[in-house]
């Protein structure tokens, strides 16, 4: 399970042109499902994204703050194109993602998990075209496993 997780001023994901989840500030995070996730993969990533501290929390400007420490949201979508391999030639291979009602399950227990902790969470729609818009603070943007 892979999420990019980046710090944002405001994200918005519109499916056939109708927005379907919209934060604020806080965390867009793109999550890809591999073969082999569990719930327990599920549970430890949404822990480690809640915790992550990206956030300034002083003068200097250092990452001092988690999402749990802000109360910033998380905008989640899912994104199976994390999991490409480009090793072999110039056409990713997506056979490291995992199968689509596998990866749904999971992407849905990593929003619950997210949720449990205490992190408003909107997502965009599993499996659809969806077109993210987000503007990036900082730039910050942070791969966690």
């Amino acid at each position: 399970m892979r999420a990019v997780c980046q710090r944002v001023s405001g994200a918005s994901v519109r499916v056939a042109g109708a927005t379907v989840g919209e934060i604020g500030g806080g965390l867009c995070v793109l999550l890809g499902v591999a073969r082999g996730d569990a719930e327990a993969d599920a549970d430890r990533l949404a822990g480690k994204v809640a915790r992550l501290r990206i956030f300034t929390g002083d003068e200097e400007e250092r990452f001092e703050r988690s999402l749990l420490d802000t109360g910033g949201a998380a905008l989640v979508v899912s994104q199976f194109t994390l999991l490409a391999d480009t090793s072999k030639g110039n056409r990713p291979s997506f056979a490291g993602a995992a199968a689509a009602s596998e990866a749904e399950t999971l992407y849905e227990r990593f929003c619950a998990a997210l949720q449990a902790l205490g992190v408003r969470v909107e997502t965009g729609v599993f499996g659809a075209t969806m077109a993210v818009e987000l503007v990036n603070d900082g730039p910050v943007t942070i791969v966690v496993d």
